[in-house]
């Protein structure tokens, strides 16, 4: 079960991704693609697996993020990514501000990927 979960949840940390660069680019190219229903839809859907297999997984492994500093950053630096893609795709009031905010998302993205795979607030350094 656990293994299955890992699968899905590493499956979904790819899909969000992808698609979050491809709707930065789409918006930074002022594209009507990005207003599409799907496109608003289908990162919903991506994420809430994403964050459902996640919390299940903490779960099952009985991991606290008040146990685990890694896990901890992980969701705080999620909070930060969460608010730099609203700022990025929605809310930034000109296209300069979007596009700062939006490499800064892609950045913490990385971050966040990074934490998982090291299991390190300092990326193992």
């Amino acid at each position: 079960m656990y293994s299955a979960l890992k699968t899905i949840h590493i499956a979904c940390v790819i899909a969000s991704g992808a698609g979050f660069l491809l709707r930065g680019a789409l918006m930074l190219a002022d594209s009507p693609l990005a207003a599409t229903r799907f496109a608003r839809v289908a990162p919903h859907l991506v994420d809430t697996m994403l964050l459902a297999a996640g919390v299940t997984m903490a779960v099952i492994a009985h991991i606290s993020p008040l146990a685990h500093p890694w896990l901890a950053t992980k969701i705080g630096a999620l909070v930060a990514y969460i608010v730099l893609g609203s700022i990025a795709l929605k809310r930034g009031r000109t296209r300069a501000i979007r596009g700062v905010a939006f490499a800064a998302a892609v950045g913490t993205y990385a971050y966040i990927v990074g934490v998982a795979l090291t299991r390190s607030p300092a990326l193992g350094l």
